[in-house]
Parts: structure tokens; C-alpha cells; sequence
């Protein structure tokens, strides 16, 4: 097992030759499909099928969330302009999904465009790396787990972080626990822009080493995965089924859980390959060095 940036440079290298693939989240699949073919001609991830979802948000106590009227990624950016000091968090994007997933989301914001409409001429334009380095200044966190970084702000509170992402299973996961212990719940904000999923998609590979047997295989997998039984396990991680015949769990998926039944802002669609290697080639342009 290994992270979905890092498994995409593996499948190009050809140090694994995979019949199927997972990665974190479908925004991968066209990644590597340009780099794919830039390197050997035609395309290695075929059809794809979403197992499960859980959307990024921007995590926020309660009470923070609140006061300052987070809604989105700019508003973070108009606070740190105004000189408001908050402590902002997420994992690295070089190293985890969810962290390339928030990059993603923040060169949107500062561009004012969806994922599938933003360029690489976008990314490179210097009012767009202002906004987003920003944003970055008041990093205090980059971290590899996002699980790990949503325990570690449960357990340090507001005076360590105010805002973080994560996905929305990590809030579910914390918020209760992080108000027995402070007194104020973590918060989901699903960014009006709109959200990208995690959604755990099972790749078919379109490779000479996949053989009729090996794609039948794939299949029997992905039915397997998506019985009612089986995503109602899911749920019980936090995590929204696909099948809909499986209801939603309304104990886990409640605001006192800190997020909502029903995503109330849109689904985005992933953006080109070559605009996510822009943004990861950018992500050194933007971080805060101090962190």
C-alpha cells in the first residue's frame, strides 16, 4: 500500500504492474493517463467505478467557523488579510491525497474557476500564487495522515489549529471527542465552490499483463465491493456509500457530528492531468517555509 501520487510515479516507472487500481480519489486517473501516454502512447486506466465517498472539507471549530463566517477558501484568504490570526493546517500534497486535493481547491478559489476549467496558465499566474501563499502563511501543520492530523487537532485543540482539511469521514471521526475535551466541536465546511470527493475509485487497467480472466476478476471485486453489506461496513467509518439502495446512517452523517446528511454545495469534476502536475510543481512556490 502506498499513496496515490507516489503509486501513479510507480505504475509509470513500471516498478508495479497492477490488474486493478485504488487511488485515494478519481482526480488521479486522467494524471496518469497524460503521463502515460506521454511516455509510452495510448492509456493504462480505463473504466473506473467510485466505491465510496467522503468530501473534502475545510475542518473549523465550531465556534471559529462561526465567528469569522468560513464558508470557503477565500474567506480564509480575506482573513489573513485582514491580519486576523488563525493557525491553518493540512498534509503535504506531495505526499498525501488530501493535501493535493486542498492545493487543488485553493488555485480555484484564487482563480475563480471550477477544476476542469482551470489551466496551467492559471496556476502560473501571479495573482493567483499571492492569493494561495496567503492562505499558506498561516500554515502551522504539513503532515503526511490526514487521519492523524484531524486525531492530533482533536487533541490539541483551538490554540494549536483553528482550520485544517481533511475528508469529512475524519470530522465524524473527531468532533465529539474534541468537544468532551474542549467544549466546542470540530465543524465540516463544505466549500461553496463546491467539493472533490474521495472516492476510492476501482481502475480497470488497460495493460498487456491484464489478461480476460484478470478483468473478470476485477469485476467480481468491484460487485463485491459495492453489496449492501459491504458499504454499510463503510459507513460505519464515516464514509458515504455509492449503492443507493444502502440508506445514508443518520446517527453517523448529523450536525452533532459536526457535518450535514445531504453535500449542500456541488460535485467537481477532477481537473487535466497537466493542471494537477502544475499545481504539485507549484506547491513550492506557495508553502510556508517556515513549517
Amino acid at each position: 500500500m502506498t499513496g496515490s501520487h507516489e503509486s501513479v510515479n510507480l505504475i509509470l516507472r513500471g516498478s508495479v504492474k497492477p490488474d486493478v487500481w485504488s487511488p485515494a480519489s478519481s482526480i488521479w486517473i486522467p494524471y496518469l493517463n497524460e503521463r502515460w501516454e506521454e511516455l509510452y502512447g495510448g492509456r493504462i486506466a480505463g473504466e473506473w467505478y467510485p466505491l465510496v465517498l467522503s468530501p473534502l472539507v475545510i475542518a473549523g471549530w465550531s465556534d471559529l467557523v462561526e465567528e469569522y463566517g468560513v464558508k470557503s477558501f477565500r474567506d480564509l484568504y480575506r482573513l489573513a488579510k485582514a491580519g486576523v490570526d488563525f493557525k491553518y493546517g493540512h498534509t503535504d500534497p506531495l505526499l498525501s491525497n488530501s493535501g493535493a486535493l486542498t492545493l487543488l481547491l485553493e488555485f480555484c478559489e484564487a482563480a475563480n474557476k471550477t477544476p476542469d476549467q482551470l489551466t496551467v496558465d492559471d496556476v502560473r499566474n501571479p495573482k493567483v500564487l499571492e492569493f494561495v501563499r496567503t492562505i499558506e502563511s498561516r500554515a502551522v501543520y504539513y503532515g503526511k495522515s490526514t487521519g492523524f492530523l484531524g486525531s492530533w487537532a482533536a487533541e490539541n485543540g483551538p490554540q494549536a489549529i483553528s482550520f485544517f482539511t481533511a475528508y469529512e469521514n475524519v470530522v465524524i471521526s473527531n468532533s465529539m471527542k474534541a468537544r468532551a475535551k474542549w467544549g466546542v466541536g470540530l465543524k465540516a465546511v463544505y466549500p461553496s465552490i463546491g467539493v472533490i470527493y474521495s472516492d476510492h475509485p476501482l481502475v480497470m487497467i488497460e495493460a498487456p499483463w491484464v489478461d480476460e480472466w484478470k478483468k473478470l476478476a476485477a469485476r467480481e471485486l468491484l460487485l463485491f465491493l459495492l453489496q449492501p453489506h459491504i458499504q454499510e461496513l463503510a459507513e460505519k467509518y464515516g464514509f458515504r456509500p455509492v449503492n443507493p439502495l444502502v440508506p445514508l446512517d443518520p446517527t453517523a452523517f448529523s450536525p452533532e457530528n459536526g457535518v450535514l446528511p445531504k453535500v449542500p454545495v456541488p460535485a467537481l469534476k477532477p481537473p487535466r492531468g497537466e493542471v494537477l502536475e502544475a499545481i504539485l510543481e507549484a506547491w513550492v512556490k506557495v508553502r510556508n517555509p517556515g513549517v
